[in-house]
């Protein structure tokens, strides 16, 4: 795939471009800046484009406003946003902006090489990538009425499988169970949401992090 690198430390934005090559990828920039990110886009089109959320000039959210951006004007093009900590706010942000092609890990999964080209394999194919610490803490309520409460530990399980992007067949192996369980596992807990039933992975997904981040 062809995809822009946004990352202001060099060492780790040189390891990243050394890394995508030798997968095969065609990397055809890499960039410091979120306003370089931009114009990159616009000038190469990318499949896809990895960024971090904080980056020049004040180290807060450029990355993130770039990738927003970019996803409102070439929604075609994935976007995959590392960050060092989990950053709530952001996150929501950026997961309920759109309903596929979107990722957000933590820049310590970038270590996991193979984890980390999985996420990029799965936001290309149109699909979500939600760093498992993400979920966790996006998943955790205090108040007494969290409606997730009444989440069975079976369907919780499957919640969190299924915000980190994972499809129902991939669940069903992680799980050790069939797919058809998957699925009334899902329905069930869109139900106990009160969720609108979807159709499509994807949007389900993006679903249950609007809920949680509303």
């Amino acid at each position: 795939m062809r995809i822009i690198l946004a990352e202001d430390s060099t060492l780790l934005r040189e390891g990243l471009v050394r890394l995508l090559t030798e997968e095969d990828h065609e990397v055809v920039a890499a960039v410091g800046d979120g306003a370089s990110l931009v114009r990159e886009v616009e000038a190469h089109q990318p499949e896809l484009i990895v960024v971090d959320i904080r980056m020049p000039p004040t180290h807060t959210d450029e990355g993130l406003r770039a990738a927003l951006e970019i996803r409102e004007r070439w929604p075609g093009i994935g976007v995959l946003v590392l960050s060092q900590h989990v950053e709530k706010h952001y996150a929501a942000q950026l997961l309920t902006s759109d309903s596929a092609r979107v990722g957000y890990l933590l820049k310590d999964r970038v270590a996991q090489v193979e984890e980390f080209l999985e996420s990029l394999e799965r936001v290309y194919a149109g699909g979500a990538a939600i760093d498992p610490e993400v979920v966790r803490q996006l998943l955790t309520h205090t108040t007494h009425t969290d409606p997730l409460s009444r989440l069975t530990p079976r369907e919780r399980e499957t919640l969190d499988l299924m915000a980190q992007g994972f499809t129902n067949a991939a669940i069903a192996g992680r799980l050790y169970i069939s797919q058809s369980a998957v699925e009334k596992n899902a329905n069930t807990i869109f139900d106990k949401l009160d969720l609108t039933r979807t159709t499509g992975y994807s949007r389900r997904v993006l679903a249950v992090l609007r809920y949680l981040g509303s």
